[in-house]
């Protein structure tokens, strides 16, 4: 059994790495040359405002008095700036925004492996070509691009981490923070000559990261006082350092300012994904070499937001967040990053057409320069005969292109310069397809034998379980042709409803409802009416989750504790009737302390949720000992179960119980009733699935009062597979695809809600918030696969067997992902498609570790000091 653990693990480990190693290599390229505009930019400094989590339509749209809470910023944009929409792309996180921004690309998913706060791989920005960059804000973004800059020119001023506190009665603090910081820093300077001069030296950069907002919209929702009011503490911040600079270096008109945010955030205060209120941010720049107000007539947009707006007669000028990097670039005359893919949007330019020309010659040649150099790697790396250059711009007509550019501009004609530079980002996209076609004949990496040695391994377990296989063969031999291949389709119709469930989690509810006719199907219903109208009614009752909203929009603490005194009562209700039917052998000592102390625990576990839930509404921050008391609770939820009793039930019900105490601490609303409704779900599975081995088998069959999962396995009475097995090993993954879409989706991963952790923790850590919310998706899977262990051992099926068909089917899913994984299209699509690949193998590969767990769970024992008196009733 081990070795076929290891096996199994180690090739699916494999496959599940493979799409990383594929999909989530860095696209960047070193060893480029960086380009200048060869102008004099019109700005000496530059100072960037990001306003992390800011919403554009929050920020642009008037209040219910028709008053703007952005006062100074919309006397910018009515009278002496530009604006627009900036377009974000998933992931929409704090990381890969200020990457985009700063950088002018958008950074490859695998930064999420280091939390987004350290880079994966060095690159380029905005900060690091600057002379001097001074920043102020959060220890989360900062030090990626201090950390990246070559030499000491980038500096930082951090507040401690201790103060992201979602908490907090005003997180509004942390903007005022950092312009307090930046006031006694001008403050500083005027009495320091040398750091008077570094800051009136060319290319100078201000970054001011403002996290409040984006506290603010986590703890409270972007439709909250605390965040409406955050926006008006920034626009006076933003205007008092305006102001300041201004003073400072005496008017001179030679700086630019840009107001802006790393993305969005949804309703229910989260981000992540690709929603429209977390890809649309607000753009505002104005200053030095800046276009002002631009008069808008017939402006034409899919949107309604102009109207909305209240802003139809100033022009709108929307561009993608990487195309803010080389704007910043040519606004002060630094080399244009080196990995941007940032197109320059010209129309916010105030400058002569000549320089605008120059700037846009310089993009291009930027973004060819990387197209080069991947060129040259490919080509070295490649058969000669094989290797076939991208016949779109071959070397002769790259150089002919930039002559007749550079004649142009010369000539004076710069309409003409213009339509040339506009081909190259196509010229560039096309490239790229062209590489990735020969990616399989460059030069491997060590990951690549693994590949083609892996298959040796597993054939060898395909033969070494030739006998299971041929078993399944021999069952279907002895049915009639017609109704095999009934069977075949019906098993294919299941799979596709799982699969079809990534994409609507309404299916589940169908596949719900069809379970509920599994009695009368196989006259279960005749035999045992009580557990077959149990099945049915849990059934209905669980396909009800996949069509509720999200979790996480609409927290609703009454749900959570209407879930937690109905699981008391189900204990006690179940408690009592295994002791009026006189069956099960009890120890009684322990099970009154035990299933008594566990009740009293979910009691308690009510009694933090309330508490830690109605102190945040106060903003009194979370008591300490609600912390202390979560913490213990959730430690010992994996360690209270082993304390009881093996026999069957007793150690199943320990096991919910302590599982339903730490999920209650996790939960915000209806969810809180999942787990509880699919411990009784499986607990009616269990029963039912003994009444089918009764009804099958000649020879009497214990009953599950009796079973105990600590007696040793006799081996001679493992039987061979049987067509139920098959059944039972799709609902066994059908529930655990129910157990992980039940209560949210793809998106609810991605975007994930703080207020679950907030009875551990309100300070944002995203490793120790990550873990906890990981914890709380695999309650439901624990739960699932207790059950199946209950069955394995009550039905006298190897484990083996039935772990070969559930990898079977797994399998086949995993497969239908790897087909629709998606190399083109949006960043939304192909973020999504890799994702449905990565949960299913992730899924298989936790279903062999959580079934380890389980099988410690149910089978482990800690005896306690004294012996344990039995009693037959």
């Amino acid at each position: 059994m081990l070795a076929f653990f290891l096996i199994g693990f180690l090739v699916h480990l494999v496959f599940f790495a493979a799409i990383f190693d594929i999909y989530f290599t860095s696209p960047l390229v070193h060893g480029t040359t960086p380009h200048r505009v060869p102008r004099a930019p019109p700005a000496k400094r530059l100072v960037l405002f990001v306003a992390d989590g800011l919403r554009a339509d929050t920020f642009f749209e008037l209040d219910t008095e028709g008053q703007t809470r952005s006062p100074f910023l919309r006397s910018v944009i009515e009278h002496s700036g530009s604006w627009g929409v900036s377009h974000t792309r998933v992931p929409t996180e704090s990381r890969p925004g200020h990457v985009a921004l700063i950088a002018g690309f958008y950074e490859d998913v695998s930064a999420v492996a280091k939390g987004w706060k350290e880079n994966p791989v060095e690159f380029d920005s905005v900060f690091n070509e600057s002379k001097h960059t001074w920043c102020w804000g959060s220890p989360d973004i900062l030090p990626m691009f201090a950390k990246g800059a070559s030499g000491d020119h980038v500096y930082t001023h951090m507040y401690p981490p201790e103060k992201e506190d979602f908490a907090a009665e005003d997180s509004s603090k942390l903007d005022t923070w950092v312009f307090n910081e930046v006031k006694n820093f001008f403050e500083y300077a005027k009495s320091n000559e040398t750091l008077s001069n570094k800051m009136k030296a060319d290319q100078v950069v201000y970054f001011l990261h403002l996290l409040g907002l984006d506290t603010n919209g986590h703890a409270h929702r972007p439709k909250s006082r605390e965040y409406m009011e955050n926006i008006r503490t920034v626009d006076k911040g933003v205007q008092e350092v305006v102001l300041l600079f201004e003073d400072f270096f005496e008017n001179d008109k030679k700086t630019a300012f840009i107001y802006t945010s790393d993305h969005g955030m949804t309703e229910w205060g989260s981000h992540g994904a690709g929603h429209p209120s977390e890809t649309l941010t607000p753009l505002v720049a104005w200053g030095a070499g800046i276009n002002g107000r631009q008069p808008g007539s017939n402006q034409q947009f899919q949107d309604d937001f102009l109207q909305e707006w209240k802003l139809n007669d100033v022009r709108r000028l929307d561009v993608n967040q990487a195309d803010i990097a080389p704007l910043m670039a040519s606004l002060i005359g630094v080399p244009f990053p080196l990995n941007s893919v940032g197109i320059l949007p010209l129309e916010y330019l105030n400058n002569t057409d000549q320089f605008k020309a120059e700037c846009m010659l310089t993009n291009a040649v930027q973004v060819l320069e990387q197209f080069k150099v991947k060129m040259t790697h490919k080509k070295k790396n490649t058969l000669t005969f094989l290797f076939n250059p991208f016949k779109s711009l071959p070397l002769s007509k790259e150089q002919d292109m930039f002559r007749t550019v550079r004649l142009y501009i010369q000539q004076h004609q710069y309409d003409e310069a213009l339509s040339t530079y506009h081909l190259l980002p196509v010229i560039f996209i096309g490239a790229g397809v062209m590489i990735t076609l020969f990616l399989m004949i460059q030069s491997c990496p060590w990951t690549y034998y693994i590949y083609c040695l892996l298959p040796v391994t597993v054939w060898y377990a395909v033969i070494k379980e030739f006998r299971v296989i041929k078993n399944i063969i021999n069952l279907f031999s002895t049915f009639p042709p017609t109704k095999s291949i009934g069977y075949l389709l019906f098993f294919i119709l299941g799979i596709e409803t799982m699969v079809m469930s990534f994409f609507c989690r309404e299916v589940l509810s169908l596949g719900l409802v069809a379970f509920a006719g599994w009695p009368l199907q196989s006259k279960l219903f005749y035999r045992n009416k009580a557990m077959s109208l149990s099945w049915i009614f849990f059934c209905f009752t669980l396909a009800l989750f996949p069509l509720m909203p999200v979790v996480g929009r609409s927290p609703n603490i009454t749900l959570v504790t209407g879930a937690g005194l109905l699981t008391v009562i189900c204990t006690l209700v179940f408690c009592t009737s295994i002791k009026m039917a006189k069956q099960q052998i009890f120890e009684a000592t322990v099970k009154k302390s035990v299933y008594v102390a566990q009740s009293l625990i979910i009691v308690l576990s009510l009694y933090i949720v309330n508490t830690t839930h109605s102190s945040l509404a106060f903003k009194h921050g979370v008591p300490l000992i609600n912390q202390i008391i979560s913490w213990t609770i959730l430690a010992s939820s994996l360690l209270i179960p082993l304390i009881s009793s093996t026999f069957l039930f007793q150690r199943l019900l320990s096991i919910y119980l302590s599982l339903m105490s730490a999920y209650l601490l996790f939960s915000t609303g209806y969810e809180a009733l999942f787990p509880l409704l699919l411990s009784c779900l499986t607990f009616v599975w269990i029963s039912l699935e003994q009444e089918t081995i009764q009804f099958h088998d000649i020879s009497p069959v214990p009953k599950l009062s009796q079973m105990d999962f600590a007696q040793k396995v006799d081996t001679t009475q493992i039987r061979q597979l049987r067509l139920d097995d098959i059944r039972r090993s799709y609902f066994f993954i059908f529930f655990i695809v129910t157990a992980f879409f039940g209560t949210g989706n793809i998106a609810s991963i991605n975007s994930f809600d703080p207020a679950s952790v907030y009875c551990f923790l309100t300070v944002f850590n995203p490793y120790a918030m990550g873990a906890l919310m990981m914890w709380k998706i695999l309650i439901p899977f624990v739960i699932v696969m207790c059950a199946i262990e209950s069955i394995q051992v009550s039905t006298q099926l190897s484990s083996n067997s039935l772990f070969l068909i559930v990898l079977l089917i797994s399998d086949i899913m995993a497969l239908h992902f790897f087909f629709l994984v998606k190399d083109s299209g949006s960043w939304l699509d192909i973020g999504t498609s890799i994702s449905h690949y990565v949960i299913v193998m992730s899924m298989t590969i936790f279903l062999m570790l959580l079934s380890r767990l389980a099988e410690i769970l149910t089978t482990w024992r800690i005896r306690l000091q004294g012996k344990i008196k039995q009693h037959f009733t």
